[in-house]
């Protein structure tokens, strides 16, 4: 392995493992299954559907392959994705997605706390679903983000109060599955009722994952699959953080009919509703990480795959992370006599007590580079692959041995901002962000450790 400065190796793993999961690469491989099914079941109208933070670039690819056969369509992403601003994530020119001519509406709305322009977007893909018959094949094009830019609350409950729930739950360090449990059931479209809402019709779903394996009922809450949970879970959920009477009233009312059975369950396996509907992994996390490994192979690394599944407390993961580091790094290095790079995948969760600013991956570094103070050449990557790391501009942050010493002579103390969730203010005052900008896809976070 030649010597090079290892906060610019780091990053061009990260990079291959976020061109490995492109979503417009991943949506062309499927266009001859589309275009097929149209023709071969002789359908006469294909409606498109998409939401998520990769909806554009992936709406792109079926315009530029079967444009001719779309009848209409509407995608809804995150504000400030709409086009791709970083050529660098998939080696292809910057694109602008939202075209004028295009026969599908973009829209942008908010997340992760679902806004105003997400309701009236998700009425505009209801009212297109409706349309649908025997006739109509849907395709629904489906990333991470889905859940908060697909949005109709359930009647009787407000935008504000759904806006509520999400954010107590992200706060108290609910995982995606506990929080899509209790989205579903309070959403007109989510937990299979999207595909309630467009049957007859033919519906293919292609999905980019953004959740631990790539369970289709969770994936964006999974409005196009049959949904495993119930009322009561989503009340367990909520009792499990102690948000029952925190939450709105109408919330726990909503969810306690339903536990009763007064309120409609969410469709579920078997349901004829599901017997004309296809869902489709196209883009996960594991080809990612996958990815990034054979980069650092390239790199002359020994290289291991720890999990592609890492949950947990942030701040937990990156002392476990750093001790994984401490028990087998230099061990290792003298073993195969190559530099080693450990690389994870998953998704974190943070429980806020403090007023500060930070993600996941921050507070996964900041905990980590806190327990290899003072080690040499050992330096970790933790990013998300959508380029956005809770309500920052960041994506992640790269730390080594000197982060923290390089943090205490300007005169910061790790401790104070780790406890006061201010991760991003930390890394900011000593240039340890790592920003990419909007990436274009979402498949969860990546850690990549090298250790010389």
């Amino acid at each position: 392995m030649n010597k090079t400065d290892n906060r610019e190796l780091v990053t061009k793993i990260f990079y291959t493992s976020l061109k490995a999961v492109d979503p417009y690469e991943s949506i062309k491989g499927y266009v001859d299954k589309i275009h097929s099914a149209y023709v071969n079941d002789v359908f006469n109208r294909l409606l498109v559907a998409g939401f998520g933070k990769a909806a554009c670039p992936m709406m792109r690819a079926l315009e530029d392959t079967v444009g001719d056969l779309i009848t209409d369509g509407t995608v809804i992403t995150k504000y400030g994705h709409s086009e791709s601003q970083n050529s660098k994530v998939s080696g292809r020119d910057v694109r602008q997605y939202a075209l004028t001519n295009s026969k599908i509406k973009t829209i942008e709305a908010g997340h992760p706390v679902p806004d105003k322009n997400g309701v009236k977007a998700t009425d505009e893909i209801i009212k297109l679903l409706r349309s649908a018959d025997e006739t109509t094949l849907v395709v629904c094009l489906i990333s991470g983000g889905g859940s908060a830019l697909l949005v109709s609350p359930y009647e009787g409950i407000t935008l504000n109060e759904k806006q509520e729930v999400t954010q107590l739950l992200l706060k108290a360090g609910a995982n995606i599955s506990e929080l899509n449990t209790v989205r579903k059931h309070i959403s007109k479209v989510k937990g299979g009722r999207l595909a309630e809402t467009a049957y007859p019709a033919k519906i293919i779903s292609l999905i980019l994952s953004d959740v631990i394996g790539d369970r289709f009922d969770i994936i964006a809450s999974g409005p196009t699959s049959p949904d495993t949970t119930t009322y009561a879970d989503a009340l367990k959920v909520l009792e499990k953080y102690g948000l029952i009477d925190k939450a709105p009233k109408i919330v726990i009312e909503v969810l306690r009919k339903g536990a009763k059975g007064l309120v409609p369950e969410t469709p579920k396996k078997g349901d004829k509703i599901f017997n004309n509907v296809e869902n489709i992994i196209v883009g996960s996390n594991r080809i990612a990480i996958d990815a990034a490994k054979n980069k650092a192979e390239e790199f002359g690394f020994h290289t291991e795959i720890i999990s592609s599944e890492l949950t947990g407390e942030a701040k937990s993961v990156g002392k476990c992370l750093a001790e994984e580091v401490r028990t087998r790094g230099s061990a290792d290095v003298q073993k195969n006599k190559n530099a080693l790079c450990l690389i994870s995948g998953g998704e974190t969760t943070v429980t806020v007590k403090g007023a500060g600013l930070g993600g996941r991956n921050m507070e996964l570094a900041l905990a980590f580079a806190m327990e290899i103070e003072g080690k040499e050449g050992i330096t970790l990557l933790s990013a998300g692959t959508d380029g956005t790391d809770g309500p920052t501009d960041a994506a992640g942050a790269i730390v080594n041995g000197k982060t923290v010493k390089k943090a205490k002579a300007a005169g910061l103390d790790p401790v104070e901002y780790l406890a006061n969730n201010d991760s991003y203010n930390f890394f900011r005052k000593i240039d340890g962000l790592f920003i990419t900008g909007p990436t274009a896809t979402n498949v969860m976070d990546i850690q990549i450790v090298v250790i010389e």
